[in-house]
C-alpha cells in the first residue's frame, strides 16, 4: 500500500537534506513565524511543513496534484483529521502497550510475538481507515484522494481483512505449535516446517475413524537442557513464518508512518487557512507557469508573516511584471520595500510547495530554487567588516544560483560607498541576468538604479515605495522612477518629533 499525497508516483522522503539556503531563507523571510503558526506548538508538524517547503517542487503536474489534494482538505478538514488520527493512535497504542518487532538477532519465537501483537492492533485500525474511505470516497474529486481510497477499498476489502484476521488468530497457537521435520545426516532433523492444525472433528467421526499410532514423550518439569533443545526446534519451525509476519508488520507500520508524515503537511496548511482567513486575510491558489516563462505578476499581495505577527490584515500590493527578469525596488526608508520583497518570496515558496498564496490572485513562473541576500547586522566576533561579510555570503550564494533561480536582494552592497557599491552591483546583477537568474532588487544605490533606468531595457521593471506629499508612508509599492533621495530625514525628524 503507498499513501502517494505529496507525488502522484512516489512517497515522499523526509531524509533528504534541505537546501543549502534554508537558514538565509528562514530568518530572511521571516518563516518561522509562518512555520509555528502551522505547527500550533507540535514539533513533528513543524519539521514536515519546513521540509516541504524547502523541498519544494518545480514540476508543474506535481505542484497542481498537490493544490488539487489541499482543496479537498479544505472542503473536508474532519475527514481529513480524522485520517490523521489513525495513524496517531497507531503510534500510541505502540507507546503504550510495548508493541515492537524484535531484531534480527532474536529468536523467532519473539520476532513471531511482537508482529502477531503489532498486526493485531493494525488490523483494527486498518478496519476503521476501510471504513472511512467506504463512506467519503465519492465525497472527494482530487485525484491523489481518489486513488488513495480506491487503494485502500481493494487492498482492504472484506475478504482480504476476514482472512488477516484468521491468520493472526492462529499465529497464538492456542493448541501448540505442529511442526514437520525429517532426518537429515547424521541423524539430524532438517526441513523443519510449520503445518497448519488439524480441523477439529466432531465426536461421531472421532469415535468410528481408525487413529493412526501416536508417539509422545514429556519433559520432566527441572529438564531445563531438554526444554532449551525443544525450544531450538519450535524456533527452527517457526523461523520462516516469524520472518513473513515480521515483514507484514514494519510494512502496516511504513505505512502508518508515511501517512502520518504527508497528511501533516496539509493539515499545517489548514492551520495556516484558519488563522489567516480569520484575520479577514486572502488566499488564493496560483496559476502556474513552466520554467523559462518569465512571469510574476499579483494582486492583493502581502507578507503573511507580518499578518500573523501585527494579528491584523496588513497592507497588500499589486505587481505586474510579466516579462521582467529584474525589478529593482527604491523609495523612501521604512516604506514597506523589504515587507513586499518577503511577500514575494513567501509566495514563491508556497506555490511550489503546493500551497495557496497570501494574494487575490497570483501567477508565476516557476523557479530552479529561491534564494535571498539580505543586510545583516555588524560581525559582533569581528571576525571581518560588514562590506567584506556581504561578498562572502554572496560569493556562496552564487555557487548555488543556477539558471531560472529566483533572487532576492536587499540592500545588498550598501555597507561601501555609493559609488563602489554601484559598480559591484551592476557587475553582479548583469552577470547573473546573463546566466538566467531573476532578481528582485531592493536598493538605495541611485547611481546603480538611475544608470538602469536611463538603459530603458524592457526586461527592467521599476518599482518606488510610495510617500505622501505630508511624508506619511502608505507601505504600497508602485512602479515609479528611482529617486535620488530616500527620505532619511522623515524618520529622523519622527524620531525626535520635529516638525
Amino acid at each position: 500500500m503507498k499513501v502517494f499525497l505529496l507525488y502522484p508516483d512516489r512517497d515522499f522522503d523526509p531524509s533528504q537534506p534541505l537546501p543549502p539556503q534554508a537558514a538565509d531563507l528562514t530568518q530572511d523571510l521571516g518563516l518561522d513565524v509562518l512555520f509555528s503558526a502551522m505547527s500550533k506548538g507540535d514539533a513533528f508538524l513543524l519539521d514536515v511543513s519546513r521540509r516541504v517547503l524547502f523541498l519544494g517542487s518545480d514540476q508543474p503536474q506535481v505542484i497542481l496534484y498537490r493544490q488539487e489534494i489541499l482543496k479537498d482538505c479544505l472542503a473536508h478538514p474532519e475527514v481529513v483529521q480524522s485520517l490523521y488520527n489513525i495513524p496517531i493512535e497507531f503510534l500510541e497504542r505502540k507507546r503504550k502497550e510495548w508493541l515492537w518487532i524484535s531484531p534480527r538477532h532474536a529468536g523467532p519465537g519473539s520476532i513471531l510475538s511482537g508482529a502477531q501483537h503489532m498486526l493485531e492492533v493494525s488490523l483494527e485500525l486498518l478496519r476503521k481507515l476501510r471504513k472511512l474511505a467506504d463512506e467519503h470516497a465519492a465525497t472527494f474529486a482530487s485525484p491523489g484522494f481518489r486513488r488513495f481510497f480506491s487503494m485502500i477499498q481493494q487492498e482492504l476489502d472484506d475478504a482480504y481483512l476476514d482472512t488477516v484476521e484468521k491468520h493472526v488468530q492462529a499465529l497464538r497457537f492456542p493448541k501448540g505449535v505442529l511442526l514437520r521435520a525429517r532426518l537429515g545426516r547424521g541423524n539430524e532433523g532438517t526441513g523443519y516446517m510449520l503445518c497448519k492444525p488439524n480441523e477439529p472433528e466432531g465426536w461421531i467421526k472421532r469415535l468410528l475413524s481408525e487413529r493412526s499410532p501416536v508417539y509422545t514423550f514429556s519433559l520432566h518439569p527441572r529438564d531445563d537442557h531438554g526444554a532449551r533443545v525443544l525450544e531450538e526446534l519450535r524456533n527452527r519451525g517457526l523461523a520462516r513464518v516469524a520472518n513473513a509476519a515480521a515483514q507484514a508488520a514494519a510494512h502496516i507500520e511504513s505505512f502508518f508512518h508515511v501517512l502520518r508524515w504527508e497528511l501533516s503537511f496539509y493539515l499545517g496548511c489548514l492551520n495556516l487557512y484558519e488563522q489567516l482567513t480569520r484575520l479577514g486575510e486572502s488566499l488564493t491558489f496560483p496559476q502556474i507557469a513552466p520554467p523559462g516563462e518569465p512571469r510574476f505578476s499579483s494582486t492583493g499581495l502581502y507578507d503573511p508573516s507580518l499578518a500573523l505577527t501585527m494579528k491584523r490584515k496588513v497592507v497588500e500590493n499589486d505587481l505586474a511584471a510579466d516579462g521582467k527578469t529584474l525589478i529593482v525596488i527604491t523609495g523612501p526608508n521604512q516604506g514597506g520595500k523589504t515587507t513586499f520583497l518577503r511577500s514575494v518570496g513567501l509566495a514563491q515558496l508556497m506555490m511550489q510547495a503546493g500551497m495557496f498564496v497570501p494574494a487575490t490572485s497570483f501567477s508565476a513562473s516557476l523557479a530552479a530554487g529561491v534564494f535571498t541576500h539580505f543586510a545583516r547586522e555588524e560581525d559582533k566576533k569581528l571576525e571581518s567588516g560588514k562590506f567584506e561579510e556581504e561578498l562572502k555570503r554572496m560569493s556562496l550564494l552564487i555557487d548555488h544560483l543556477k539558471p531560472g533561480s529566483l533572487l532576492l536582494l536587499n540592500e545588498s552592497f550598501s555597507s561601501t560607498n555609493e559609488r563602489e557599491g554601484s559598480e559591484i552591483a551592476r557587475e553582479v546583477v548583469s552577470a547573473l541576468l546573463e546566466a538566467g537568474v531573476k532578481i528582485f532588487y531592493v536598493t538605495h544605490l541611485y547611481e546603480f538604479a538611475h544608470q538602469l533606468w536611463q538603459q530603458q531595457a524592457q526586461n527592467v521593471l521599476f518599482l518606488r515605495a510610495e510617500r505622501m506629499p505630508d511624508r506619511r508612508r502608505t507601505f504600497k509599492i508602485r512602479e515609479g522612477v528611482p529617486l535620488e533621495t530616500s527620505y532619511g530625514a522623515d524618520v529622523y525628524a519622527r524620531v525626535f518629533k520635529l516638525n
